[in-house]
Parts: structure tokens; sequence; C-alpha cells
């Protein structure tokens, strides 16, 4: 298609930015907001247009983990309205501002949602950005640093995302309320599902997360550049400590990082305005958005999500692509199990010659909270433009394997005028598929559906066990808090292990065989 055609009101990304810095001292107290706004800067001077601040109208910011959750909260306060305050240091006069809600879904859903805005002609040009300090955080309040990041740019914000929590009161009661706690019952939920032994499974997630360490090893953005091997990956050592069992501490996203990223979408009319050369157009070819059943305890599959299979393929269709028409690759990387879903529900062999991600995923090139997908889609961006009419995937999820967002990119030009399914379809039938059965008291014989161990420094500190009553209903448990019990349900087998499980004090407990 000659570019002359193109309908003005399509959407594109024009510009792209990404800051990771490893050295700055701690004792700088240098604020997050400071850091996202570094990477504004940079997008938005890669569009070459130097009036794109002045059309900007929209900047979006993707929450910080200190406004999330408690475990990251910090004393040095916070700005009463943190778009508007990155907005201010770029120079940029936008009437709306947006914080979202949590979700490591949430950058590409913006994508997508702006898409859709600009399309329609409700939106002229959005910054895009998201970031993370908690290196500097966690330095500065260990050395007892002094820093005020109170201010109050004024204004209000506008909230977008799902503010639900991403677990149930029951959940909460049995410990399940963390990504490190959810996602290593994914895994043995996977490694029953596949009938692999710890081993075998073990080494399987080592070779699978090397591959990602070692697109790390090569990108000068990333946190740890190390380039482990699978051995290294799948080895307990004092460095490399149990977390959550399966998944020692390099298994894990990286969270503890200084790390923000920008993109800067428009028109192709309002990109022709400004003069922005047309080799820095990027569009968006498919996307969608949906999400599984809210809480994990509620899935029939465990080990599987409704909502990357149908999600990815409706964005694929939209672009009118298959997998095997994706040249890059950024799957969602957080942890081994979110990789192992997204490889089976999209298609993908795990050893896939054209890589799983394009950054070196969260626990290499780092995992900025809510922001990980922004450096995805800035980095994909300058893939596809590297290599012309190439096109590339992004996967987004937030939560544990719930919330899902999907992006196809392409230097490429859509035809017509850009539009997208609407996502109640898709999220209606999401809604509609069946849960488990699941009871809150549970008493009797029963078996382990999946497991976890969960770690203090040293030693097990509590085990969480999702069991099968005989009557084939669904229970949450933790095991008794005895070091020999938890010790013997990593030492041996727990997928099928029978037990006994008691109600007591509102809980379950599961005592296994």
């Amino acid at each position: 298609m000659a570019t002359s055609n193109i309908n003005p009101s399509t959407p594109v990304l024009v510009g792209c930015g990404d800051v990771t810095d490893l050295t700055t001292p701690a004792t700088d107290a240098r604020s997050p907001i400071d850091l996202i706004a570094q990477a504004g800067r940079v997008a938005l001077d890669d569009t070459g247009a130097a009036g794109m601040a002045g059309v900007v109208d929209t900047v979006a910011m993707l929450r910080m983990f200190a406004d999330t959750a408690p475990r990251f909260a910090t004393s040095f306060g916070r700005s009463t309205n943190p778009p508007k305050s990155v907005a201010q240091r770029l120079g940029v006069n936008a009437s709306r501002h947006i914080y979202t809600w949590n979700g490591g879904n949430m950058p590409q859903y913006l994508v997508n949602m702006f898409a859709e805005q600009i399309a329609a002609g409700e939106m002229r040009a959005a910054l895009l950005v998201g970031g993370e300090a908690l290196r500097t955080q966690y330095g500065a309040t260990r050395g007892d640093v002094k820093a005020n990041w109170a201010e109050d740019p004024g204004g209000a914000f506008e909230e977008i995302g799902d503010p639900r929590r991403g677990w149930s009161d029951y959940e909460e009661r049995h410990l399940m309320r963390a990504a490190i706690a959810m996602y290593p019952l994914i895994e043995n939920a996977i490694r029953g599902k596949r009938g692999r032994d710890v081993e075998t499974h073990m080494k399987a997630m080592g070779k699978l997360f090397a591959g990602f360490a070692a697109v790390a090893k090569d990108n000068p953005l990333a946190t740890r550049r190390e380039g482990f091997s699978a051995e290294q990956l799948s080895t307990i050592t004092s460095d490399n400590r149990w977390i959550g069992f399966p998944y020692p501490r390099f298994m894990n996203a990286n969270a503890y990082i200084d790390q923000a990223a920008a993109v800067v979408m428009t028109s192709v009319g309002t990109a022709r305005e400004l003069g922005i050369p047309e080799s820095k157009w990027v569009y968006l070819h498919g996307c969608a958005d949906g999400h599984d059943h809210w809480y994990l305890s509620e899935r029939e599959v465990i080990a599987g999500s409704a909502a990357i299979r149908n999600g990815s393929r409706i964005a694929l269709d939209m672009a009118g692509k298959t997998i095997a028409d994706m040249d890059f690759l950024d799957l969602y990387s957080c942890f081994p199990s979110a990789v192992e879903i997204a490889c089976a529900e999209i298609g993908l062999a795990e050893d896939d010659p054209r890589g799983l991600t394009v950054t070196g995923g969260l626990p290499f090139f780092g995992g900025p909270g809510n922001s990980y997908v922004m450096h995805s889609i800035s980095e994909m961006v300058r893939r596809v433009r590297g290599k012309p009419e190439s096109f590339g995937l992004v996967t987004a999820n937030g939560n544990y394997i719930t919330k899902h967002s999907f992006g196809v990119y392409s230097t490429r030009p859509t035809e017509g005028h850009w539009r997208r399914q609407k996502p109640s379809e898709l999220q209606n039938a999401l809604d509609a598929l069946p849960k488990a059965p699941l009871v809150e008291v549970a008493n009797g014989p029963a078996t382990i559906e999946t497991y976890t161990v969960m770690y203090g420094k040293t030693d097990p500190d509590f085990g969480i066990v999702v069991g099968r009553l005989a009557t084939g209903e669904r229970f949450l448990s933790n095991t008794p808090k005895d070091l020999a019990v938890m010790r013997d349900l990593q030492a041996r087998e727990g997928i099928g292990r029978p037990g006994v499980v008691r109600h007591e004090d509102g809980r379950n407990i599961f005592t296994p065989a």
C-alpha cells in the first residue's frame, strides 16, 4: 500500500524510550517520577518531531508498586497526581491524565484502547509511561536517607483498569495472595499435567529460562547480564536459594531495579503534520484483551489459560497472520509457568528458534512492576523498525495468569479504517466457561492437585496445598507448620499424593500421607 493512501485516522506508534539505571547511588534518592520522566523524554525525542510534546493530549502512567502493594510502600512520600508530575517535567500540557490500576497486562491494554480512541478521533496523541525505582527506594531506606518524594501538581487523574485484587478471601486465608506463592502452584500443576518428576522438570525450566538469560546478556538495558546456564538456573545455591518450590531465586521476576519506559502514539494524519519520518511509524495490526476466571482457585484447569488461547487467536486473526508469520516474540515471563502456558496455548515450541523474548524477560532484563511490557513494546518497536515489513507479537499478563492483552506490530501499514473486535465478545465467552467445584470447609481423605512449599531465608516457612476430596470437590489448605512435613513434601512426589484434610480455626490443614 502506498503510504499516501493510508487512512489519516490510522493509529501509529511513533516514539519509544527506555532507561535502566544501575549506577546512580541510592543515596541520591532519585525519585521514580524523575526516572520515568527521563524515559518519556527519550520517547518524545525519538519521534524526531520538535512539536510532539505540544500535541500530546493524554499522559497515561502505569501504577507504581509503592501505590499497589503494602510490601512496596515507601515513607518518602508520593505525588498526588503521578502522570501530571511526569507531564510537567516534560512540558506536556495534557488535558487528560491517567493512572492505571495494577496489572502487567496494562501497557498493552492501554495501547489497544488508545489505538481505538485515536482511530475514532477521540484522541490526538498520547504519551504512555511507566517505571519503578525500587533499587533506589530499598537502598535509600536501608541507608536511612532522608528523601522527600511528595509533590502536588494539582488536578485529578483518571483510573483505568480493573481495581479488584487478584485473590479471594478464601485464598488469602490460606496465604495465597502473592505472585511468589501463586505461580509455584501453577508450575507444579503444569509438571503434574506433563507427568514429569521434579528433577526432570527443574532441568526443563532451567533450559527454558537460559534462553531468556542469553538474550539479556546481549541487551545493554538488562539488569542481569550474566547469561546464566540451564544448570546454574536449576541448581540451588546460596545465591539461588528457594523462594517458592519449585522456583529458586533466578526463576522469579527481578523487581528491585530502577527501570522506566515510554511510547508515543498518534494518528497517521498528525504524524504527517508534525513531519515524523515514516521510518518511525509502527502499526498495531492486531490486538485483544480478556481475563480468565478471576481467582486461580476457580479455574477448572490451573495449568492452562482459555484467555491466552482465544485472545492470541483474535489478535493474530485481526492482523491476518498466524504465529508462524511472527518474526519476533515477547512472551510475558514473570515465572516459567507463564511462558510454558503461553507456549502451549498459542502453539509455540519452548525452544522456538526465533526466541521467546526480545528483552530478556522479567527475571533477567528486569521486572519493573506493572510496566515491564512497556519495555517489551518499546523494544518491539525498535525490532520491527530495524526489519521493515516484519511482524512481532507481544503478550502481557496481569495477576496470576489472569488478565491478558496482546499486540501484533509491524511497519507495514494497516489497510482501511482501523477497527477491532469488541473486547466484550471475548470476555463474555470466557465468563461462560465452567468453574471448578470449590468448597471452603473440607474434612476427610483427599489428594493433592497441586502444591508449593514457601521459604524464609533458609528453611521452609509454610506449605500450600490445592486438593480434591473423594467427591471431586476442590479445596484450599495449608500443611501443618512442621519442617519435617514440608521437607518431605519436597523430597517425595506431591502431585496425586493422598492425605487427610481437616478444618480448624477458619482454615483447612492438609497432612500428606
